[in-house]
């Protein structure tokens, strides 16, 4: 599935900048396993004072590296 086609079907009712329960709420998980998902360095993320914010590319990033098999660690 292209970027495209998950974005139209999936994140299009999201905004481009999502808090961590929208970004939970938009992969089905509970909002527990998402701040596991930024923990981790599956998902990558800005940390704005105490809270985390999340871009869609990164989420969609995430779900293509998930497709593959290829864990989504951050790149350092």
């Amino acid at each position: 599935m292209r970027y495209r086609d998950v974005y139209r079907s999936v994140l299009k009712d999201y905004p481009d900048v999502m808090t961590v329960e929208e970004m939970s709420r938009a992969l089905g998980v509970c909002s527990k396993t998402g701040y596991r998902l930024l923990q981790n360095g599956s998902i990558r993320h800005l940390k704005l004072g105490r809270g985390y914010r999340v871009p869609k590319a990164h989420v969609l990033e995430y779900m293509k590296l998930g497709a593959s098999g290829v864990p989504g660690k951050e790149e350092k």
